[in-house]
């Protein structure tokens, strides 16, 4: 699993029980996948419990964060994949 960032804004994948990637942003990671854990998360989430964090990286602010997000949302599965491995 990568490490956590100290603080801020981050950018976050989730492999789900299908095998499935979720990405997400946050400004209180271990906060917020404690609730995708608890089935209060993103609705994606909530049926394919349990969940697993395998990437993340850190953003200067918000708005890095959620343009990378979307960033990450158009890329197919195999380059995801390819971007946890490297971690």
């Amino acid at each position: 699993m990568a490490a956590e960032p100290p603080s801020g804004w981050c950018v976050y994948m989730l492999r789900c029980s299908d095998g499935s990637l979720y990405t997400g942003v946050s400004n209180r990671l271990e906060y917020r996948i404690s609730q995708h854990g608890a089935g209060k998360g993103a609705k994606y989430t909530r049926s394919r419990l349990p969940v697993e964090l395998v990437w993340t990286r850190s953003q200067p602010d918000r708005g890095a964060a959620l343009s990378f997000e979307a960033e990450l949302k158009k890329w197919n599965r195999s380059r995801k994949l390819e971007l946890i491995q490297e971690c």
